[in-house]
């Protein structure tokens, strides 16, 4: 269902987009006749989005990209352009999820957590807020986690990467909202995304048992709550994160 509101004005790049929330966001934005650049470091799977995009009426195209590496994240915004015009809709989404005991967790997994979490939605903020600034107009979001709240046995990398992105976000947001560009951060509950393949079942199961919704979050909801706050209806919102997590924190 379309929110009634006029999207169509954005152009939008969605990382992480081959799979999962990133999916999910991709294809429902597209139905607010928002252009889609599908971007991930799998391109059989950004390519797969578009394609869905494309079939369903939409415009989509996508991108291979490392949003790690400057030059790939560079590589994003440029493929944007050249395709669609500039970015005004950033869905700062590209993850990566590693369950292991805390004493068991090397430096490469650590760096390569912060890496893909933290470096990568910092560079494509960076590079996407000159033209925001510039026009005055702008919407990004970011992909963080209810586990930047709570920690998580087996999983300390990865809350510490989702802390750190909604401590990023509120920095940005108070830097840049007088402008015009408008920063939020989303953080679900566990979501039954592939991610759910890297988690052991005792964990899931546990979890599950702990929701007060009693279930988990499809992904479709967390797309949701993107296109609420790509739209002029969350416009007094300011750095705020929203927790679609099947009320495992109520904030």
């Amino acid at each position: 269902m379309k929110v009634g509101m006029p999207l169509n004005n954005h152009i939008a790049v969605v990382t992480g987009a081959g799979s999962g929330i990133g999916y999910a966001m991709a294809t429902r934005l597209a139905q607010e006749s928002i252009p889609i650049v599908a971007a991930d470091i799998d391109y059989q799977s950004a390519s797969k989005t578009a394609d869905d995009i494309k079939t369903a009426g939409g415009k989509a195209t996508p991108v291979k990209a490392d949003v790690s590496q400057t030059k790939d994240v560079r590589e994003i915004f440029n493929h944007c352009e050249e395709n669609f015009g500039p970015c005004t809709l950033l869905c700062n989404n590209a993850g990566h999820a590693q369950q292991k005991p805390f004493l068991d967790i090397t430096i490469d997994d650590f760096d390569h957590m912060i890496a893909v979490h933290m470096r990568g939605m910092f560079l494509c903020a960076q590079t996407v807020l000159p033209k925001m600034l510039s026009s005055g107009d702008g919407v990004i979001i970011n992909t963080a986690s209810q586990l930047g709240y709570l920690g998580a046995i087996e999983l300390a990398h990865y809350a510490a990467a989702k802390s750190g992105i909604i401590g990023l976000t509120r920095s940005m947001a108070r830097e840049f909202s007088k402008t015009g560009v408008r920063i939020f951060a989303i953080a679900p509950g566990a979501t039954r995304t592939p991610i759910f393949d890297s988690i052991s079942d005792d964990w899931l199961q546990a979890k599950a048992s702990q929701l007060p919704l009693g279930r988990f979050a499809e992904p479709s909801e967390i797309a949701e709550t993107a296109v609420f706050l790509a739209s002029p209806l969350s416009a007094a919102f300011v750095g705020q994160t929203l927790n679609p997590n099947s009320g495992d924190i109520m904030v």
